[in-house]
């Protein structure tokens, strides 16, 4: 796993819908805001590429020091975002693409209104189990 990783699953209207800092390394309260910082300065990196390309997995889109921001686009225009350090890409990109699996299993859930936040634990719970097996 990455030392440091931090994920969030950013709507179509640009709001975050779910946050979660993954990783081993100590966290401190400016390094998650940091993060979240450096996650929402490369929406618009995103929103050039996406536009773009027809991959969904758009790999290493910005940089910040030894920290890599990877980005998966789904079809309804929903970013999943991942901040690590790791080189690992297939790695990164099984991980999106098992998220992916998650986030509509969410989606078809006749409880959840699109666009809100994910406050399911279970969804909290697998998203963290992938990262440890994937990253």
């Amino acid at each position: 796993m990455a030392s440091t990783a931090c994920f969030m699953i950013v709507s179509r209207t640009d709001i975050p819908i779910y946050e979660a800092e993954l990783g081993s390394a100590l966290k401190k309260e400016d390094a998650a805001q940091q993060h979240q910082f450096i996650l929402h300065a490369s929406l618009d990196i995103v929103q050039d590429l996406a536009w773009t390309t027809s991959a969904m997995f758009l790999k290493a889109i910005d940089r910040f020091n030894d920290l890599v921001v990877s980005v998966y686009v789904t079809a309804g225009h929903t970013r999943f975002m991942l901040l690590h350090d790791s080189r690992n890409e297939d790695g990164v990109k099984c991980f999106f693409q098992e998220v992916h699996e998650l986030y509509i299993k969410i989606l078809l859930n006749p409880l959840y209104l699109p666009g809100s936040r994910i406050a399911s634990s279970h969804f909290d719970t697998k998203v963290r189990a992938l990262a440890r097996k994937y990253l």
